[in-house]
């Protein structure tokens, strides 16, 4: 609320998920990088390999070019980004670490010097200096991720910080270690992959394909107790978040393991088994699983904080938590100290509010677009459904406005569509039933799905039956928006949810795809006899 926003056309997370994943893959390799390079050095040295040696020294270039120019660029990228897609979460964690963050800044400096060193020394430095220099390197490189670490797992479980603002609570919060295992055991699956990239042709092609493919192993051992470590920790929402079925949640875990697998099994086969199998189609898509892996691993750190940027503090739309209730007793005009439109109104202020308060993780259109979510919504049903949000989704943050903020909003995400002008027949009632169950109903219940399914509710009702109980949703409970549909359309949406609910059980149709988001706590299956009793229950 206190910064001017930019809007880039999709949601602004997005920028920082191309910009950090890269960064991340790099990142990494430039911790697991500096041990292979010192260790494969010393290796050479010991046994006198002059062709081992001389890869470090090529591997060594790459190395550098790699770590210092991308990694460092993309770094300051990340800062740029942040900052201005999320300057209260950014503003968050530097006042809460600002120490932290200048030890961090001390370290990357001697990495940084380390590195150009190590690089440029390999004939002017005796052996044991030069290995000296390469040591430094990597323990600067390791305490860098020790430091980063710590700040990227207080987003998520802020620990004991929350109670008395203890840094080491905060910095060593329930899911530092396991997240500082996995990401070491990540370093150096990344280190064994980027060994194959710069793999000799001859000389000691096989030592250094089998060097890369017993790394790779060793941190893909290691990684699955991390994760499991990790994800013993997460807090009761994020396990939540886990279960629900999301598909997008469901394609980063499946892609995630597949990545891992198809690299593993790259790397015995093309590097320990057959290394002259290793050529640049088969590096490449070693590579591209490399970035999967690590991209997999990102999205389900960031997902599983959802509704937060920063746990407890900062919701992912920017708002701090402390300020929810003042903005929706006072308004986002008498709250925010930059908006460009003040004309309440106004179809641009509602589109400021969207902004503001979507622009974060949706666009009007295109990825992750409102207007197909939106589509049948009327403005009153769109205002209603944004006061219950948080409820219905639980990934999804409170509406912070008044009334009158919560109406601009409904209207501009209502424009999104053309009103519907259905034309309702006893032919298409069945298929204009279901389109209006998916669009007024269909975000947060199912019929006969597994997530707050309606057919124990409906089972023996008719479709009148079930249309009567529309205009009591919102008095049975206060997180149901009111039904304002036509008359025409309510008629059909009863009809085909009684149609569906007393399908045969041995026909019925497959479960529908849980609603993304949806608070998962807060399923259950109605018991209570009658229809508006069972409905109630369902939904409180």
């Amino acid at each position: 609320m206190n910064y001017p926003y930019w809007q880039l056309g999709f949601p602004g997370g997005v920028l920082i998920a191309l910009v950090a994943v890269l960064h991340v893959f790099v990142s990494h390799f430039a911790v697991g990088g500096g041990f292979f390079l010192v260790a494969t050095e010393a290796r050479a040295r010991r046994t006198n390999d002059a062709a081992l040696l001389d890869y470090c020294k090529r591997h060594t270039k790459f190395f550098a070019l790699l770590t210092l120019v991308f990694g460092a660029v993309s770094g300051v990228g990340i800062w740029f980004t942040i900052g201005l897609v999320s300057p209260e979460a950014t503003s968050t964690l530097i006042h809460a670490f600002v120490w932290l963050w200048a030890i961090e800044w001390v370290f990357f400096f001697v990495e940084i010097a380390a590195a150009i060193i190590y690089a440029k020394t390999w004939e002017t430095l005796s052996a044991t200096e030069h290995q000296i220099i390469g040591w430094i390197y990597f323990v600067a490189a390791w305490m860098s991720l020790f430091v980063i670490n710590g700040i990227l797992t207080f987003m998520l479980t802020p620990g004991g910080w929350l109670e008395g603002h203890s840094l080491v609570a905060g910095f060593f919060n329930p899911t530092y270690w396991p997240s500082l295992l996995t990401r070491t055991a990540a370093a150096v699956v990344l280190a064994g992959l980027f060994a194959f990239v710069t793999l000799p042709k001859d000389g000691a092609r096989e030592q250094v394909a089998r060097l890369g493919a017993k790394w790779m192993v060793a941190g893909a051992v290691v990684m699955p107790v991390g994760l499991w470590w990790w994800s013993a920790r997460l807090p009761l929402f994020s396990h939540l978040s886990l279960g629900m079925g999301v598909t997008s949640v469901t394609h980063a875990l499946r892609g995630g393991v597949g990545f891992s697998l198809l690299a593993l099994l790259l790397a015995l086969v093309c590097g320990a088994w057959k290394p002259s199998w290793m050529r640049p189609p088969v590096v490449a898509v070693l590579v591209l699983c490399g970035i999967g892996m690590v991209g997999a691993g990102e999205y389900l750190r960031e997902y599983l904080r959802k509704p937060w940027a920063v746990n407890t503090l900062v919701y992912a739309n920017d708002m701090r938590a402390a300020e929810v209730e003042t903005i929706k007793t006072n308004g986002v005009l008498k709250s925010a100290k930059f908006l460009p439109h003040a004309d309440a109104a106004s179809a641009e202020y509602g589109r400021d509010l969207f902004v503001l308060q979507c622009g974060a993780c949706h666009a009007a259109e295109g990825y992750r677009g409102m207007s197909r979510r939106v589509d049948g919504w009327d403005a009153a049903f769109a205002a209603d459904i944004l006061q219950h949000i948080h409820v219905l989704r639980g990934t999804m943050p409170p509406f912070a406005g008044d009334e009158q903020d919560r109406k601009a909003l409904g209207k501009y995400l209502a424009g999104l569509n053309p009103e519907w002008h259905l034309t309702i027949t006893e032919a298409n009632k069945l298929e204009m039933g279901k389109k209006v169950f998916d669009s007024r109903c269909g975000h947060c219940h199912t019929v006969n799905g597994s997530f707050r399914p309606l057919r124990g509710t409906f089972e023996k009702a008719t479709g009148a039956q079930v249309a009567e109980v529309f205009p009591a949703l919102g008095a049975m409970s206060s997180n149901m928006p009111d039904f304002n549909a036509p008359a025409d359309q309510a008629e059909a949406l009863g009809f085909y949810i009684a149609h569906e609910a007393n399908l045969p059980l041995a026909v019925k149709p497959a479960p529908m795809q849980m609603p993304t988001g949806t608070n998962h706590s807060r399923m259950r299956r109605p018991a209570m006899p009658g229809a508006q009793a069972s409905l109630a229950q369902e939904v409180r």
